[in-house]
């Protein structure tokens, strides 16, 4: 290659040449040179010829030229030179437990990331609590913690990995919020790691509403009057000076929790206090409501170098006032004129270049629709639930380019999946609407508010795709599994509002509402005046009101069948509506159409179906490979009951089928999912799983059979119909899931084997429910049959409790018969089952903390099972077994089972895959849902290598917990009950069961490290006080104060414990006196069903989610915390677990225990790095009880300056500089075992190298002289919250008494206090009060002493970690430093320091410090870990 540089001048030609081989060379002639320049990656070059116009040259080779026949074909990609070089090791920080406002789109896109990563050759480590995702799966990342997303977790991360970089975009807020709290403290750049994609400024700008506020400033961009306020008086000034009504949004929050509208001073003082008490940096945002203005979203990308497209557009079918995440949303947007469109995309490509956001962004804006005033609401500068949307909507996908951008990849160098020609930097260009729908929970919280405002409250979401509004809505509101198949919804027979009064309403009934409005002649004008809805959409609803008043009275003709087709109606729903008995005409079939990201200019590649009723079908001439089709029905919104978990089955069996050499088709209308991605299956139909849209795919692609095993209840509904239309059911038959689902059946195959279950009666009325319950006895449980997520179940104690439950159910229609059950209280358990129709597989079983009555999703469970005995496993074993066969499973089944006084009763047994599935899969290594495909499809279980029978069990305990959303749904009852009420779910895994619940219930949210014990609150009902005792003298035992209600403090203060009487929970105001003074650290309450009491326990509740205080509603789950508190498990003395590198049985480590003066220690070696967590030892082997017991552990390590080197970890896990006494020791073994053979030797500890002398006889060490360094009094060195040089003769008032002290650093901080009698001094009381006193911000090491001559100090020791121990090399060091600072001792003299297991003595001088004592085997051994 050889070129000249700079403007040719007349007399000189310039050549460009590039050698293409040896024997082959290119040259062009240049006129001139336009651009040149070396980057970290490569040489570009911009040149200027005649023959080929402008061209680009990258490292000498002609790229692509101006005149080139077609720029598409020639564009490379460079993968190689595109990755940063510096990138090789990256953390990823997942989203976590799924919660209102952050669902499965941030495990679509971390999954996407992570396999991009991979891809790269980069290291992935992988950090999120979430076990139910397909993110966290052993293929997606090298290392996997399934740990607390929490700063002092992701921080022992990166200290354990030393990752380079660190990508926390695709975390959602958690994510986010987690990487800005490790960039404010400086911890990423102390460890050398550097945020990918966007920097930490720009998502400062971004999130803080201030710097927000200031940056739209300098790029004139409007946005909405406001201001800052971080109290709830500044709150009501701004309002006071921009105006009512108002809208609070909190800093750092999301789904607009803790944010709300107020149209007055009172309604802003409550919604102001719970924002500040929401954001987790105490800020809000007040800003003027633009109630009605039109809300418009941008999903935008750009990459480092500044290129940048707005990847799709959409818009709110609700106005400004009503959260995106529960608005209907179409895209592209519809009701935009030209103009309006490009003012709004201009202004969403120069934010995000103005903020330097890298990687995807959705810029939220505001329009008057009566101007071209517009105000930007937001900037979202990471993927978010809208990017899920946009990427599924136009298949660009977002998350995968935001990854690829991150690693220094442009968008031109980056292709374009869908059509396999077109680069990144293409905008989607659609040719059909796409509309999503929100998925509420309302059905779960029967009392609660349905109002819909600035605080998300759906769960899901499903997106429909189809060539016009109407079909694309209709296709929605079937997808969404709201029970309706059109517009037209049945009135609430108690609703006897007039219809404009209901318009006023903005709930998620407001479509149907509108509908209804519509239908009866109200004008759009109307509707447009009360609704603001923009009468385009109200248009094309009252195009489908005509239609249906045209279909009721002409009845069902040909051209309103296909009038009503293209509207996309189903068939049944036309011979509904218009009274037909059969269609007109022959049945329509639907055609699909392929998304192709480029309104159809480009063939698509991807096969990403929709339907719709046109000419041409896309699908059926898309080329097949000629294997055998199956199809995989998914499970359709996210929603309480039927989470994420569903969807890694789904997908792990599309893999699983793929791998055997299937073609796998898959239908679902999730677009937060993995399973919608484009290439997770071989062809995608983003449908409704409603039953005529499932069969015309299916006459589509003929399969060979139908999975419905994997898709929850929503694609079991469909196996009835689908059988009965003869289509082949893969894996258990339609007519075994109906056994198992019908009572009748499935008591009389219980009958057959003996196997009991608790008695129960089917019933249709009233009366007959009162007297089945009068014939079991109460309590009872009553439900409705076929059922997921335990909707509508209750315990029923009285004919009271029955009589409300069944006038709710009959005022519904009543399709199936309602179930009465004997309730017996005992312990539950749930077991996973993989049978082939001749053997089992029992992956695991899970025991539930919660004994019977709370729904299995909402209880705490845990694995292995922690209280069954052997005999007992056996039986559910056998029993397990039994069931399994004769119901003809072919897969996975799920069996609830209840032990009741000794007795094991079936509780109900689910032929499908579980919501535990993903978590056992994930702990035992049984990929249970590829066994179970398998097995689907003919192959024996006994033949895939994992046996039959229990598996066996790992060396670890899990703890699933778990996790709520009642921060959004604030008025619902949050008593766990029979009926779920938890939206998604942590895992703790640890070595045992105390350490994973502590794990589980940090991950949840749990706040179980206060240093400080505070207040609990109790109040529970007359059938809890005789157990409420246990837990409360617990509580008592650790340091709580104990309020309680007066029937609970009674019988609390019987067996003497100190309780503080408060009034009844609505009626005493001190009650939330106590929680707003952060007096009350938690609060158990189990109370009663009368209405009075649920009201004052939800407002409670309310209060206790606001302010952050765990409101405990079972005393299981109480007394599980209570455990925990008391254990000395915090985030830094844990395991940190990798899924992907699991051990499989436990490990045996040898040790060896030295003591001197008592001061003990257990000695490992670690001299090739093999203990990698010796913190989370501490805990189990320091135990004088459960363990080898000590005051710490030593690691003896390799070391490059010394002989060694020693690491010293406190009994609680923390790590200490040095210790004397401990190098003494270590000198000891090290000699002894012929490890450094000399007397004289140094050791390298975290306080620099010390010398050790070793005295010994016949051949062994009896005692050690350390020179422990330099001691300092010198307060600076402590980061002491003491304004002093010196610490010397200081008061202090610790504990309620006046102390003395002088502070000491002898390579560790201590504390000596001088007292006139130490065995006076109440150690245990006084030594963590010293360690955590507010002096002290890092924790001290406290010596109470008395200097009872110049020569002989007595000392007492409360060792920081360890507890009151029975001497301390550094603290006997620190002792003597103390004496001859107040001159009752002198320096260079050796005193003798008595300690509780013996003497010491210590020589002080200005150059140093020597320690001399004996140093005593105890005994060796080997520890199981």
């Amino acid at each position: 290659m050889e070129y000249g540089l700079g403007k040719v001048e007349e007399s000189v030609e310039l050549w460009f040449s590039d050698n293409q081989t040896d024997h082959v060379k290119v040259s062009v002639k240049v006129e001139k040179q336009l651009f040149g320049e070396q980057t970290d990656f490569q040489r570009i070059d911009v040149f200027e010829s005649r023959e080929f116009g402008r061209f680009l040259s990258s490292d000498g080779s002609i790229v692509f030229s101006e005149k080139d026949e077609f720029i598409y074909d020639e564009m490379i990609v460079h993968v190689p030179m595109a990755v940063h070089p510096h990138v090789k090791k990256v953390l990823v920080i997942g989203s976590g437990p799924i919660v209102i406002g952050q669902a499965a789109e941030f495990d679509y896109a971390g999954a996407q990331a992570c396999r991009i990563l991979k891809e790269a050759g980069v290291d992935v480590v992988l950090c999120n609590s979430n076990p139910a995702t397909i993110m966290t799966d052993q293929a997606m990342a090298d290392e996997i913690y399934l740990e607390p997303l929490t700063t002092e977790t992701i921080k022992r991360i990166i200290k354990k990995e030393k990752p380079d970089s660190l990508l926390a975009g695709l975390g959602g807020q958690t994510g986010l919020t987690l990487a800005m709290q490790l960039d404010k403290e400086g911890f990423l750049e102390e460890q050398g790691v550097r945020l990918l994609g966007t920097d930490a400024k720009a998502i400062s700008r971004a999130e803080d509403r201030e710097l927000f506020k200031e940056a739209m400033a300098e790029i004139g961009q409007p946005v909405i009057a406001s201001d800052i306020a971080e109290t709830v008086e500044g709150a009501l000034e701004v309002a006071e000076r921009i105006g009512y009504p108002v809208i609070v949004r909190p800093a750092f929050t999301l789904g607009g929790a803790g944010g709300g509208a107020a149209a007055n001073e009172a309604e802003l003082r409550i919604i102001a206090q719970t924002g500040l008490d929401a954001s987790p940096i105490t800020q809000i945002l007040v800003e003027r409501a633009i109630f009605g203005w039109k809300e418009i979203e941008f999903e935008t990308m750009r990459d480092s170098v500044g290129n940048v497209i707005a990847v799709c557009s959409m818009e709110n079918f609700d106005p400004v006032g009503v959260h995106t995440g529960d608005s209907i949303v179409v895209a592209p947007t519809q009701t935009l004129a030209d103009k309006e469109f490009q003012m709004l995309r201009k202004a969403s490509l120069d934010i995000i270049t103005h903020l330097g956001i890298v990687g995807g962004c959705n810029v939220q804006l505001a329009l008057n629709p009566d101007s071209f005033e517009y105000a930007v609401i937001e900037v979202n500068p990471r993927v978010s639930r809208s990017s899920a949307l946009a990427s599924k909507a136009t298949g660009y996908p977002i998350a995968k380019i935001t990854t690829k951008i991150a690693l220094g990849y442009t968008l031109d160098e980056i292709k374009n999946d869908i059509t396999g020609k077109t680069c990144a930097c293409f905008e989607p260009a659609l040719d059909y609407i796409v509309v999503k729908m929100p998925k509420w929970p309302f059905d779960k919280f029967a009392d609660a508010s349905r109002k819909l405002g600035t605080q998300m409250k759906a769960t899901g979401e499903v997106m429909a795709i189809a060539p016009s509004f109407e079909m694309a809505l209709m296709k929605a509101v079937r997808g969404a599994e709201v029970g309706l198949d059109s517009l037209n919804r049945k009135n609430d027979p108690e609703d006897h509002a007039p219809i404009w009064e209901r318009l006023r309403r903005v709930d998620d009934h407001r479509l149907f509402t509108i509908f209804e409005a519509l239908k009866g002649g109200t004008s759009i004008d109307e509707i447009f005046s009360i609704t603001r809805i923009d009468r385009w959409f109200l248009a094309k609803l009252k195009k489908m009101a005509e239609f249906e008043k045209a279909l009721e009275k002409d009845g069902l003709t040909v051209e309103h069948y296909e009038t009503g087709k293209k509207m996309g109606y189903p068939d049944d729903t036309l011979k509904r509506l218009s009274g037909a008995v059969e269609l007109p005409c022959e049945k329509k079939d639907a055609v699909y159409k392929m998304v192709d990201t480029c309104g159809a200019e480009f063939d698509a590649e991807t096969p990403y179906f929709y339907s719709t009723f046109d000419k041409f079908c896309e699908s059926r001439t898309f080329p097949r490979s000629g294997k055998p089709v199956i199809m995989v029905l998914g499970s359709g919104p996210i929603r309480i009951g039927q989470g994420i978990e569903f969807d890694y089955s789904s997908v792990h069996c599309v893999w699983t089928l793929k791998e055997l050499g299937y073609e796998v088709v898959i239908v679902n209308n999730n677009p937060e999912t993995v399973s919608t991605d484009y290439d997770t299956a071989d062809r995608l139909y983003f449908e409704p799983l409603f039953p005529e849209n499932v069969m015309h795919i299916i006459e589509v692609e003929k399969p060979v059979g139908v999975v419905v095993a994997f898709g929850g209840q929503t694609a079991i509904k469909l196996t009835k119909f689908l059988d009965s239309h003869g289509i082949p059911i893969l894996g258990t038959s339609a007519e075994s899931i109906d056994m198992a689902e019908d009572r009748e059946r499935f008591d009389a195959l219980l009958e057959r084997f003996s196997i009991k279950r608790p008695q129960g009666r089917a019933i249709t009325g009233m009366q007959e429910a009162l007297d089945a319950a009068h014939e079991l006895g109460y309590p009872v449980l009553l439900r409705p049959s076929y059922v997921i997520g335990g909707q509508n179940m209750v315990i029923a104690h009285n004919d009271e409790d029955v009589r409300t439950y069944m006038e709710v159910i009959l005022s519904g229609k009543i399709e199936n018969p309602v179930l009465v059950d004997q309730y017996l209280m005992g312990k539950e358990l749930e077991v996973d089952v993989i049978s082939d129709g001749k053997d089992v597989l029992i992956p695991g079983i899970m025991q539930h903390i919660e004994r019977t009555g709370v729904h299995s999703g909402d209880s705490i469970a845990v694995y292995p099972p922690f209280s069954i005995g052997d005999k007992m496993l056996k039986v559910i074993v056998d029993c397990s077994e039994k069931l399994a066969l004769s119901l003809g499973t072919h897969g996975l089944i799920n069996i609830q089972y209840l032990i009741y006084q000794n007795e094991l009763y079936v509780i109900e047994v689910n032929p499908r895959a579980s919501r535990t599935v993903p978590y056992i899969s994930k702990v035992t290594g049984v990929p249970m849902v590829d066994l179970a495909t398998r097995v689907m499809v003919g192959q024996p279980l006994a033949s895939l290598g994992y046996g039959t029978g229990l598996y066996r069990q790992p060396p670890y305990v899990a703890v699933k917990v778990p996790v709520f959303s009642f921060e959004k749904i604030t008025d619902a009852n949050a008593a766990l009950s029979p009926e779920m009420k938890s939206t998604g779910e942590v895992l703790g895994l640890g070595k045992n069961m105390q350490e994973a619940m502590f794990k589980g219930l940090v991950s949840a949210g749990y706040k179980v490290e206060k240093e400080t014990r505070g207040g609990v609150l109790i109040s529970v009902n007359h059938r809890d006080q005789p157990e409420i005792v246990n837990i409360a003298r617990k509580l008592d035992e650790m340091g709580y104060k104990l309020y309680a209600t007066d029937g609970t403090a009674r019988e609390i203060s019987r067996l003497g414990t100190d309780v503080e009487i408060v009034g009844k929970l609505g009626k005493d105001n001190r009650v939330f006196q106590l929680l707003e003074n952060g007096r009350i650290d938690y609060v158990i309450l189990t109370g009663s069903t009368e209405p009075i009491y649920i009201r004052d326990f939800i407002h409670l509740n309310h209060r206790c989610v606001q302010l952050g205080i765990p409101c405990l509603t079972s005393l299981d789950t109480a007394n599980a915390l209570t455990d925990i508190l008391a254990s000395r498990y915090n985030q830094r003395n844990t395991e940190l677990i990798d899924i992907c590198h699991l051990r499989s049985e436990r490990q045996k480590l040898k040790f060896s225990k030295l003591q001197t003066c008592g001061n003990d220690y257990i000695f490992l070696e670690n001299f090739h790095g093999e203990i990698t967590c010796p913190e989370s030892l501490c805990v189990t082997f320091c135990d004088r009880h459960y363990g080898i017991g000590a005051d710490g552990i030593v690691l003896m390590e390799h070391s490059d300056i010394a002989d060694a080197k020693i690491r010293l970890f406190n009994a609680d896990g923390s790590e200490s500089a040095t210790a004397g006494n401990a190098l003494r020791c270590m000198g000891k073994y090290l000699y002894d075992n012929g490890l450094v053979k000399k007397e004289d030797m140094r050791i390298e500890t975290g306080a620099g190298v010390r010398e050790v002398h070793l005295y010994t006889a016949n051949g062994l060490v009896t005692s050690a002289c350390v020179d422990m360094g330099c001691a300092s009094l010198d307060a600076a060195a402590f980061r002491f919250a003491i304004a002093e040089k010196t610490v010397v003769d200081y008061p202090v008032y610790i504990g309620g008494q006046s102390f003395n002290i002088t502070c000491v650093d002898v390579g560790e901080p201590h504390c000596v206090a001088f007292c006139p009698r130490i065995d006076d001094v109440d150690v245990e009381f006084l030594g963590p009060r010293f360690e955590q006193a507010p002096y002290f911000p890092e924790r001290i090491n406290a010596e109470f002493i008395r200097v009872v001559n110049p020569s002989t100090i007595k000392m007492r020791v409360w060792e920081r970690g360890s507890g009151e121990i029975m001497a301390s090399g550094t603290g006997a060091c620190a002792a003597v430093v103390a004496a001859v600072a107040n001159g009752m001792c002198e320096k260079g003299r050796d005193v003798t320091v008595r300690a509780a297991g013996g003497d010491l003595v210590v020589n002080y001088t200005d150059e140093k410090i020597t320690l001399t004592g004996d140093a005593k085997l105890v005994y060796t051994g080997e520890a199981l870990y």
